[in-house]
């Protein structure tokens, strides 16, 4: 009995931080998938996963045969997959929100909500787009540059209709409004609603590849909704508005 229990290695505080860590990042990427392409994926690859071990037990040769050249590869196969999702994690912890915390949208959110509140009574159409820790320069270059001090007033103007830079996506950044008319990536979400238009997946698109905060303007209603994390909230008042501005984590 000594003896066995002489070779049972003792628990160290590392193992609990090493476990931790691991089960932090596993919760972190099913966060990261949830409601996405890439979730249908993952069940997938369980499925395969579990008929190559059915296929073993049963001795199904050639489908083991099959399985097993198939996830052989599994690691290349994995990289193509979630290449987007894996650009999207390394994005968030090369940003610096991941050692010191990403800018308050505070300070903006008055000015912003005016804006929306402007230009929803008028059902002018509207994507503003709010830049944090992930840049987004690639965006920006497809615009014109503005490179102004954020005002309601520079909003409703740019969003104006017949205004040669309506048409598009404002990037907000610390106060600086820095390129107006610019485009957005679509959501390629099969769980997003049919209903939503255009400017709508394209509020929703660039929050899923980036940590931005989108505020969108319906031209066709004039609801006001709000996109991060790739989840829209739809039918915002002014003040509440403000008020998730302000209390997104900061």
């Amino acid at each position: 009995m000594h003896g066995i229990l002489g070779v049972v290695p003792r628990p160290r505080w590392q193992d609990a931080v090493d476990v931790l860590i691991v089960a932090y990042v596993i919760y972190r990427i099913a966060l990261l998938i949830r409601g996405t392409r890439t979730m249908q994926m993952v069940a997938g690859l369980g499925i395969l996963a579990a008929a190559f071990l059915a296929s073993q037990t049963l001795g199904l040769f050639t489908v083991n045969w099959l399985l097993s050249n198939f996830l052989g590869s599994l690691i290349v196969i994995l990289v193509v997959i979630f290449q987007a999702d894996i650009r999207r994690a390394l994005m968030g912890v090369g940003a610096r929100s991941f050692f010191t915390g990403r800018p308050p949208l505070a300070g903006m959110a008055q000015e912003l909500a005016d804006a929306a509140a402007w230009l929803s009574a008028r059902r002018i159409g509207a994507l503003i787009v709010l830049e944090r820790d992930v840049g987004l320069q690639d965006i920006v270059d497809t615009g014109r540059v503005v490179d102004a001090r954020l005002s309601p007033e520079l909003i409703e103007t740019i969003f104006m209709r017949g205004s040669p830079l309506h048409d598009g996506a404002v990037i907000v950044k610390g106060g600086q409004i820095l390129a107006a008319a610019c485009l957005l990536p679509l959501s390629t979400n099969p769980n997003v609603s049919l209903a939503l238009g255009t400017r709508h997946r394209a509020a929703i698109g660039i929050t899923e590849e980036s940590d931005a905060v989108v505020i969108v303007v319906s031209e066709e209603t004039g609801a006001v909704s709000l996109a991060h994390d790739g989840e829209l909230t739809r039918g915002l008042e002014v003040e509440q508005l403000v008020e998730v501005l302000s209390e997104l984590p900061s």
